[in-house]
């Protein structure tokens, strides 16, 4: 029994879009738990900029999620398209 034409392809999509979820989602989750613990870091140096810090860290952590994102977008459209 060979695989052979569109169940080859079909199987290749299935694979990229794993791997593209697996490896898109390791540089954000680092990033963000990076960001997360220097921001404790700091709030426990200067509690009084907490607010500031906190708003910081967010909006820090929205950006590095986008390529998150947009790893699912690539491995929505390998199921859905491909």
């Amino acid at each position: 029994m060979a695989i052979e034409g569109a169940d080859l392809v079909r199987a290749a999509a299935l694979l990229g879009a794993g791997l593209a979820m697996g490896l898109g989602a390791v540089g954000p989750g680092v990033g963000e738990g990076f960001a997360a613990g220097k921001a404790c870091e700091a709030i426990g140096k200067n509690p009084k900029e907490a607010g500031l810090l906190t708003r910081t860290m967010l909006v820090g952590q929205a950006v590095s999620e986008s390529t998150g994102i947009y790893s699912l977008v690539v491995a929505l459209l390998l199921i859905f398209v491909v």
